[in-house]
């Protein structure tokens, strides 16, 4: 077998699977020949080779082809991975023939192979096709269908190119019906071939021994429609002479079994896994074809007990269900027949509408029987027993789906109200007050059967209290939906009603209680979050999923802001105040990380007014994280009213009020905490009693974090980034944060650490930092001991995670610069030391060395100018020059404080040792 024909025959996908390597969906892996961190092997299934684009990797420069990667992953010789290549295809005794054909578009020996291994080579040219085509992937997206999950292919019809002088390989394109012969010849005199099934999914039709022996191809392309400058006529074709069943033979050991009216609706099912535990599927090819093969599979099943049929909800499906199962029943007479009543067209079409897979959970839980009773055995005894369950199952999907024109709450990110003229959804939720009623209102037509599912949408964003967006609302869906403009006029007023009443009681149970509505776990996501939980450096592991939830860099103050949000659940809770220069990421950095909380638990402003924080309900804030995107803005009134409800934990507030007797009376109001706090800012400092109560976070505006979030936003662009699986990390630490309980926490260890007596505020920063070790603690709570108290009891490793993470903002608030001007002052200094520390200076020189533009830079020099930092020379009419006259050891200042927090926790580790 000479070494042409190995390649031809051994797809690079066969190797992977041998090695158990699957790429990701830009088809990379990490590396198998080098440490690598990032996948950086690309996989190219086309031309069955990979590349490595890593300079660490043994293989860099050069392309690999299936021989030369075995060599490599074996560490063997090339003999040695050739015959392994033998051991992969199969056989080590193929006769030798010609060299191939370089480049070979189908990996199909030229010699006449079998038809069973054709249709299995060309069936694995078509599933790298889907790879490689972005149309073939958005059309199998667009059905709710994973092809990393299921075989599925895609013909582009070029399988034949660069083939020509293969006969062979033509003439059994030609047999068994791939390629027909054209009616013209091409500009050389050649035969010209039309490709079978052009532009069609594929999927793999198999015997009973599991062999392929027929393809069925689904056009991509609406009936009718040119595709290619061809027209498809049809949507379904099989190849010619196809035998063989979709998936496949159930096993041997089916009790149940579940026959769907297509292969697309059977592959919609086979993704879902509570399902192909239970049953076995498969696809019948139509109403018109549940063919004799298809019926010998399912009565050779000696341990069968029941067929549940998921045909089409129309005329021809229910046609073709009561037609196969009077068949079935003559050849299976004890066998239990049930059949799936659909919402929607078909399988795939609910798939597609509800997006939730757990919907045939319930469709099937909820199969009827009685569809198959005839009129004259209904009065047997378990006929009539059937029919009562039946009829049961009935009334109940009556009441759940006739209208109760109430507001259905169950979901309160997603309410719902049925009227007998539409169904009404409310999207993410309500306002918190009732000012004003702006929301997602998502319409549906009743399907044809009455009740939920299978009719047209129309959504649009609203403020209900606006009647004109309410008219011009009603006057355009029922355009769209061919709906009643009165009836909906009539229903969204009602709505409304409900509406508006269903907030008031949330605030006033709020206000008596302080209630808030709760993220719903199931038994295995708890189960999960709380394996998650119980494994050790907990902390680090955190920080490592902000980083991929979408949190470039910031290592030390995602984590320490994340801790800081989730004291909200605390009675002492903490703040932060983050600071950086415009456009530096610092509002982008705690929007990240509110993102990564309870959403409940959070409430976001871009800007407060004077009086507004003591109009609110009284418990509204109670246990809440506050987060203000700019406190630059805001008032001195504010700036107090956000102080005092972070420090004293409540706002106290006596006002005039009008009776309805027009009486003017005094009245009290207090909105009660505590609550936790962020805000951002691009001052260096702000009013002394606010900056002395918050952690201060400055933000990483360094050259290094500049790359890092270009390359970000680049990858981003480019697709590289997995924005689904950012949304799941932080829906997950969501679901985290909602499971832990607010534990009070003691610290044996409180006696024995000590911030440097240099802090600034050094009284209020030791309570916070006391504070942190204590979120710390809570949020380690399932690896904590607990004393008889039921109190949690802090460990050195919590201490020495709060010294860690907050270091930086210990270090600012000893230091005399804030953040961004001490950043700025290193620059310099490196720049100046370069000269000579008595080297005078321009403001251009400054500018060209720091790379900080002319107005932040001149607010900078002035600053040092101020802190006797930096000297001015000179005239203005001549022109300032500037020179360093204070020249502080910055690192040597962060080194002995470390190293005073440090020697602190060694002592503990030692005494407890």
């Amino acid at each position: 077998m000479e070494l042409q024909e190995i390649k031809q025959h051994l797809t690079l996908k066969t190797v992977l699977d041998y090695y158990n390597l699957k790429p990701d969906k830009n088809l990379r892996l990490h590396c198998p020949f080098h440490q690598d961190k990032t996948p950086s092997l690309q996989v190219y299934y086309k031309t069955h080779t990979a590349y490595c684009f890593s300079s660490n990797c043994k293989t860099h420069g050069k392309s690999m082809d299936v021989i030369e990667f075995i060599l490599h992953k074996e560490s063997c010789t090339k003999h040695e991975a050739i015959q392994k290549a033998k051991q992969l295809i199969g056989t080590t005794e193929i006769q030798p023939t010609a060299t191939a054909e370089k480049n070979h578009s189908v990996p199909i020996n030229k010699l006449s192979i079998s038809k069973e291994q054709f249709l299995q080579n060309i069936f694995t040219y078509f599933k790298n096709g889907v790879h490689n085509s972005k149309p073939a992937q958005e059309y199998i997206k667009s059905r709710n269908l994973d092809f990393t999950k299921l075989e599925i292919g895609y013909n582009t019809g070029q399988f034949h190119h660069g083939t020509r002088k293969e006969e062979a390989l033509i003439n059994q394109c030609l047999q068994y019906g791939l390629l027909a012969t054209h009616d013209r010849l091409s500009k050389t005199g050649e035969t010209c071939y039309k490709s079978f099934a052009k532009f069609c999914i594929v999927f793999a039709l198999r015997n009973q021994s599991g062999q392929l022996t027929g393809l069925y191809f689904r056009s991509t392309a609406p009936s009718g429609s040119p595709k290619g400058g061809e027209f498809h006529a049809a949507k379904h074709f099989y190849l010619k002479e196809s035998t063989g069943l979709y998936p496949g033979y159930p096993k041997e050991e089916t009790q149940k079994i579940i026959i769907t009216e297509s292969i697309i609706d059977a592959a919609s099912l086979l993704q879902i896994k509570a399902i192909t535990d239970q049953y076995s599927i498969i696809a019948a090819y139509g109403t018109n074809r549940l063919n004799e093969e298809m019926k010998a599979a399912i009565t050779g099943l000696k341990q069968l007990t029941e067929i549940i049929f998921a045909f089409d909800n129309d005329e021809a499906g229910n046609k073709a269900v009561k037609k196969y199962a009077e068949e079935l029943k003559q050849l299976l007479p004890d066998i239990i027949l049930s059949k799936i009543v659909l919402p929607c067209k078909d399988v795939n079409e609910t798939l597609q509408v509800h997006c939730d897979e757990n919907i045939f959970i319930d469709l099937l839980n909820g199969r009827t029987t009685d569809f198959f009773l005839s009129t004259e055995n209904k009065n047997e005894p378990g006929a009539k027993l059937l029919i009562e369950k039946s009829i049961e199952r009935e009334k109940t999907a009556i009441i759940q789906q006739h209208p109760t024109h109430e507001l259905n709450t169950t979901n309160p990110y997603k309410l719902s109200y049925t009227t007998d003229t539409a169904i009404y959804y409310i999207q993410g939720g309500l306002p918190k007050t009732t000012d004003h009623l702006k929301i997602m209102l998502v319409i549906e037509q009743l399907s044809p059967l009455g009740g939920v599912g299978g009719g047209l949408k129309a959504r649009n964003k609203i403020d209900l209290y606006e009647d004109r967006q309410v008219e011009k609302l009603c006057k355009e869906v029922a355009e769209k939906l061919q709906l009643r403009k009165d009836l909906l006029e009539a229903d969204v007023y009602k709505l409304t009603d409900l509406l508006e009443s269903h907030i008031e009681k949330k605030l006033q149970a709020k206000e008596e209680t302080g209630e808030q509505p709760q993220i719903i776990l199931t038994v295995k996501e708890r189960t999960e979050l709380t394996t998650f939980a119980s494994k050790p450096k907990l902390i680090k592991r955190l920080n490592d999923m902000l980083g991929k939830a979408g949190i470039v860099g910031e290592e030390r103050n995602r984590i320490l802001l994340l801790c800081i949000g989730v004291s909200y659940m605390l009675p002492e809770t903490l703040h932060a105040l983050i600071q950086g220069s415009s456009g530096s990421g610092k509002t982008r950095l705690m929007k990240q990380v509110i993102y990564c909380l309870p959403k409940y638990k959070v409430n976001t402003y871009t800007r407060i007014t004077d009086k507004v924080l003591y109009n609110y309900p009284t418990n509204f804030f109670c246990n809440t994280l506050l987060c203000i995107e700019d406190v630059d803005g805001l008032s001195e009134e504010a700036l107090f009213a956000w102080r005092e409800l972070s420090s004293n934990g409540e706002l106290n507030s006596a006002a005039s009020q009008k009776l309805d007797n027009g009486q003017i009376v005094a009245a009290e109001k207090t909105v009660k905490g505590p609550i936790a706090s962020m805000a951002c800012t691009t001052q260096g400092a702000i009013y002394e009693d606010n900056m002395g109560r918050v952690f201060l976070i400055a933000v990483d505006e360094s050259i290094e974090q500049t790359r890092k979030i270009i390359q970000y936003q680049n990858n981003k662009a480019a697709g590289v980034i997995d924005t689904k699986a950012e949304q799941e990390t932080k829906l997950f630490l969501q679901k985290l944060f909602t499971l832990l309980q607010p534990f009070e926490v003691i610290n044996p260890y409180g006696n024995e650490i000590m911030l440097p007596e240099e802090a600034h505020k050094i009284r209020r920063l030791n309570e916070m930092y006391q504070g942190l070790v204590k979120v710390i603690t809570v949020i380690n709570q399932y690896q904590r001991k607990k004393n008889t108290q039921n109190k949690l009891l802090t460990e050195i490793e919590d201490i020495e995670t709060a010294v860690h993470i907050m270091f930086e903002s210990i270090v600012l608030k000893v230091d005399e610069l804030d953040g961004s001007l001490r950043h700025f002052y290193e620059k310099l200094k490196t720049f100046v030391l370069k000269k000579g520390k008595s080297y005078e200076f321009t403001r251009f020189e400054v500018r060209e060395a720091t790379g900080v533009g002319k107005t932040q830079q001149h607010y900078y020099i002035n600053q040092l100018v101020n802190l006797c930092y930096v000297q001015q020379l000179g005239f203005a009419n001549r022109g300032f020059t500037y020179k360093i006259v204070y020249w502080d050891d910055y690192e040597a200042f962060r080194e002995r404080i470390k190293k005073n927090l440090l020697t602190q926790i060694e002592t503990l580790k030692q005494k407890t040792s």
